[in-house]
């Protein structure tokens, strides 16, 4: 079915890496079953869980198991849907986004404030899980939980304001209207590095300007997507609202006939760029819409007059957080060529102060934790490889820890050329090339100068250089920093990025817009019948 997009099996996980760790498992009961995971069962989850909601729990098709990277033991399983399942909760999300398109905006924006408080509730446990599935830290867990909740409170307020506008005519007694009406059925996407926040980015807006939303979570992170669907379905449930919101796990079939079912009106995906594309043309092939969130090869700019220490503080925590799996983590560094080589010792010296804090994703003092299956360090093994071969040194780290898990050691490189193919090539992992630039003029050049566009930064305090870098021939990202990291934004703005990013936009400023259609409508009140243009088209 749908030959023509064999990458959209990348919306599944291979079935070896989702099972990665049998072996271990035969000899071990769940993480759920012990009891100082007791976190997961506050959350309702059991150790066999259905995968499919749609105004109830279900799901026929085959289980998978959710793994902790920090241990590659087994935490719980999920039943997932198969096609039939999908359709049917298609048809369901349908009927639930006719009743409430008819909802007051203000009033779904009650519902969604409803919804942040429940996360409130359960910030702490649901926190714990996104650390535990992910292996991102425990800080970074409860922030991701806290995005989802703040995008809450932002669409609580964008529920009483978003509007259209009153356009001028040239005719007489003439008044044109601009109005934004919900779109149908979303369809959201998500990818395991994000598995709460980016379904909280898409759901809060989405429902709050009129949609239903059908969420098909990432394949190795199936217990967030269940729990915190739990959650959202308590707060319908006590509302007697329909499912407006539905989920529904699978494998590669599942993916391919959401992305090319009509009745889901917009898709919102984020992953790879060579599925993304494939999605994109599948979505546009029948005329839907599409948000993409693709990958980011994000550079920092380190300009000479930079504030050194804040600039290493954040090559710190933009390289290494999240294990280097977020697709906004630095992974190119360059700096001017009069500060290179004291920059490279500095942040060297400051990775070798983490070696002590490189453990268990829940452990209180861990600030590196694992990456997230045994792909992700195979891709880093080879990323290494190939850095070495083209002349690149290893100025720290380059192994893979040898303990239970998928621990590597965070990466500096340095020596290779501008446009290497490993430079050019986004890896998930905690690797971050070093280069060195003439000036601030071929530092742009050079962040300019690959396949994606999502973010950038630059340190600096001339102001010039500044607004060069923000301006028509600077970065030419979706996200541009200055004097901050390339990871972390916030909720206000839109995120997203440009070129082979995707071009989508999720989360504030006036990124509601995508998740609705816009009508203009031209009112005449005259009493006369009168066309544009001067035109005369009269019989008598």
């Amino acid at each position: 079915m749908l030959a023509h997009l064999r990458n959209i099996s990348k919306l599944a996980l291979p079935r070896r890496l989702v099972t990665q760790s049998a072996s271990y498992s035969s000899s071990s009961s769940f993480l759920i079953d012990q009891p100082e995971y007791s976190f997961l069962k506050e959350l309702g989850l059991e150790r066999d869980n259905p995968g499919v909601y749609s105004g109830q729990w279900q799901g026929r098709g085959p289980s998978v198991t959710s793994y902790d990277p920090g241990t590659g033991r087994p935490i719980a399983k999920v039943r997932q849907g198969n096609v039939q399942e999908l359709e049917q909760t298609i048809g369901l999300a349908v009927e639930a986004y006719k009743q409430w398109r008819q909802v007051p905006a203000p009033v779904r924006g009650e519902i969604v404030r409803q919804i942040g408080d429940e996360l409130r509730k359960y910030k702490e446990p649901l926190g714990k899980l996104v650390s535990l599935e992910v292996g991102k830290i425990y800080s970074e867990g409860q922030g991701e939980v806290q995005e989802f909740i703040d995008i809450c409170d932002y669409a609580v307020g964008l529920s009483r304001i978003y509007s259209g506008q009153l356009i001028n005519s040239e005719r007489a007694d003439h008044s044109i209207l601009e109005a934004w009406r919900p779109l149908g059925v979303v369809g959201v996407i998500s990818a395991y590095n994000f598995p709460n926040a980016v379904f909280g980015w898409n759901a809060a807006i989405a429902l709050t300007t009129g949609n239903s939303v059908l969420w098909k979570g990432a394949p190795s992170t199936p217990l967030v997507s269940v729990a915190t669907t739990k959650i959202v379905a308590e707060v319908l449930r006590r509302n007697n609202l329909p499912p407006v919101v539905t989920l529904c796990q699978g494998g590669t079939d599942v993916g391919q006939t959401l992305v090319a079912d009509k009745r889901v009106n917009l898709v919102s995906f984020t992953g790879s760029c060579q599925t993304g594309r494939d999605v994109g043309v599948e979505v546009q092939r029948r005329f839907g819409k599409v948000i993409l969130e693709l990958g980011g090869n994000n550079a920092l700019i380190i300009d000479e007059s930079a504030n050194v220490k804040m600039a290493l503080d954040a090559a710190l925590f933009g390289c290494i957080g999240t294990s280097g799996q977020r697709c906004t983590t630095t992974r190119r560094i360059i700096v001017h060529e009069k500060l290179h080589d004291q920059f490279v010792k500095e942040l060297v010296g400051k990775y070798k102060q983490l070696i002590p804090k490189i453990g268990h994703q829940l452990e209180a003092q861990t600030l590196v934790g694992p990456v997230h299956t045994q792909q992700n360090v195979e891709n880093y093994k080879v990323a290494i490889a190939e850095a070495k071969s083209l002349g690149g040194t290893v100025a720290f780290g380059g192994n893979v820890i040898q303990r239970d898990g998928f621990y590597v050691e965070p990466t500096v490189i340095t020596g290779l050329p501008h446009d290497a193919s490993v430079v050019h090539r986004e890896t998930f992992a905690p690797i971050v090339y070093i280069l060195k630039a003439k000036n601030v003029d071929q530092a742009i050049e050079w962040n300019n100068e690959v396949e994606q566009g999502l973010s950038s930064a630059i340190f600096t305090e001339n102001i010039g250089q500044a607004f060069k870098w923000i301006g028509a021939k600077g970065s030419d990202c979706g996200i541009v920093n200055i004097n901050t990291t390339t990871n972390g934004a916030e909720i206000g703005g839109a995120f997203g990025g440009e070129k082979a990013t995707g071009g989508g936009r999720e989360s504030g400023s006036d990124a509601w817009k995508q998740y609705c259609k816009r009508a203009t409508i031209t009112v005449n009140h005259s009493g006369e019948l009168a066309c544009a243009q001067g035109v005369v088209f009269n019989v008598e």
